[in-house]
């Protein structure tokens, strides 16, 4: 009997990592956990000094793979990028049929956007532009503070986050910010952000999507300065009414 030589060597052993062991610890136990886990019960869970996982936390925050609130760490929304990059969608409660429907009555690009650490991402699209479809198909990085979905995302940013992120921005952007704070008590108070002309390409009226009392997401109308300023109330009860229907689904 001739024997497979491939099978006289045993297959090798994957060794180990400790910093991957490490990081897929904090993130398995912070996605267990309901409340999400301060820092030293983090250390604890994974028997590690809270001096050794200080950086890798803070760098998991940077990248979007957790978030942090009241000192308290959760789950990011960079884990749920990658299973869209994947195809492996997952429930939420504005659906692509949903988009349609906003679509349909008014006629413009419709878009279901997500923020990852400092980026915003177009996620779903319904649009006869086929820019928009490109950036959401391809889920390419965009500019919080250059989209008014950046708006209402940036709006649920805790205070520390919130400053970081401003502080960061290049000169070019100072006017933007400016505008920005001036408009955040109101889309914190409303969850919309209608017209706040960030882009020189297009404008858009964008809602938030409140689930358990956070902004997951926004839903987004985009088109010309000039029909988002002239329809800019209509396209503001139109996402209204569409609001009072994904959230009658939960």
């Amino acid at each position: 009997m001739v024997i497979d030589p491939s099978l006289k060597t045993a297959p090798q052993v994957r060794r180990r990592h400790r910093m991957v062991d490490r990081l897929a610890a904090v993130l398995e136990h912070v996605a267990r956990s309901d409340q999400g886990m301060t820092l030293t019960e983090l250390a604890r869970a994974v028997e590690a000094p809270v001096s050794s996982i200080q950086g890798l936390v803070n760098g998991l925050v940077a990248t979007g793979y957790l978030e942090e609130r009241e000192r308290r760490y959760s789950l990011g929304t960079a884990p749920y990028l990658l299973n869209l990059m994947a195809g492996r969608h997952l429930v939420t409660s504005v659906d692509h049929s949903m988009l349609e429907s906003i679509h349909a009555a008014c006629q413009m690009t419709t878009l279901l956007s997500i923020a990852v650490s400092t980026d915003v991402f177009y996620i779903d699209s319904v649009s006869r532009e086929p820019r928009y479809d490109y950036l959401a198909k391809n889920f390419i990085r965009r500019s919080l503070i250059g989209t008014s979905a950046g708006w209402v995302l940036l709006a649920d940013y805790t205070r520390r986050d919130l400053w970081t992120y401003l502080s960061s921005l290049p000169p070019e952007d100072e006017e933007r910010v400016e505008r920005f704070l001036a408009a955040l008590d109101e889309i914190r108070d409303t969850g919309i952000c209608a017209g706040p002309r960030t882009s020189e390409f297009a404008d858009g009226v964008s809602l938030a999507i409140r689930e358990d009392e956070r902004t997951v997401g926004a839903v987004s109308i985009v088109g010309p300065e000039d029909d988002i300023g002239r329809r800019r109330s209509e396209l503001t009860e139109l996402l209204f009414a569409h609001r009072d229907r994904w959230e009658s689904r939960r």
